[in-house]
């Protein structure tokens, strides 16, 4: 066909090294320079530049000035959904990176998926407000019961706030270690914002890693079992 949406831009534009381990890093919710996403990549900057212009110019990120400085940022929401939905899909299908470094076991355990809490920390927290009651599935659609909005708003979260947003409050993303889903959407993002600013957790520098403390920890399990 040669009408309608045209995937393969996009497909181009993710689908090349240098540009997919770029994009990656912004998963972590940072704003980063052009210098700081060539040494993720790998490459010299006048690459980088390059391939973050072509990028811009798809949609996928966006720059903002800060003195001299430029620095990169995820385009919207969207795009980190799209991204987690490809990096879980690969992984489900055995396309893995080898050898993996010092730092996995801590992405395992947790991490940040653009702006909201993944790996066993962030399957696990979805898993008990699915078996409580708090939140139900449909398919791939998820939605927030009147004991979930309790539960959520006693742990200071302004659920009024949540719903007035443009985007969905509860939304599964495919998590790509545990192959599982954990839970996104302006619920997802204001727990992990809530557990940092609670002093649970607080996110390790040049990392997705999230490290929770001892108490923190014991507060988690506690509240998500």
């Amino acid at each position: 066909m040669k009408e309608g949406p045209d995937i393969s831009q996009i497909g181009a534009l993710i689908g090349d090294p240098a540009r997919a381990n770029m994009l990656t890093a912004l998963m972590g919710g940072q704003a980063l320079t052009a210098s700081e996403l060539a040494g993720a990549a790998g490459i010299t900057l006048p690459t980088a530049s390059s391939h973050l212009s072509k990028l811009e110019a798809g949609g996928l990120v966006t720059q903002r000035k800060q003195g001299r400085h430029r620095y990169f940022t995820l385009a919207d929401n969207e795009v980190g959904l799209l991204l987690e939905n490809i990096m879980g899909f690969a992984a489900g299908r055995g396309h893995l990176r080898t050898r993996p470094g010092p730092k996995d076991p801590a992405l395992r355990k947790a991490r940040v998926c653009y702006n909201h809490l993944a790996g066993d920390f962030g399957v696990r927290m979805l898993d008990r407000l699915i078996t409580d009651g708090d939140v139900t599935l449909d398919g791939e659609e998820a939605a927030l019961t009147p004991s979930g909005e309790a539960r959520i708003a006693a742990l200071g979260i302004d659920i009024t706030a949540l719903k007035a947003q443009r985007r969905p409050v509860c939304r599964t993303c495919l998590d790509w270690s545990e192959r599982r889903s954990h839970l996104a959407g302006s619920l997802g993002e204001a727990l992990l914002a809530r557990f940092i600013a609670d002093g649970w957790a607080r996110r390790e520098k040049d990392s997705r890693a999230v490290r929770f403390t001892a108490e923190g920890e014991r507060r988690f399990t506690a509240a998500f079992g």
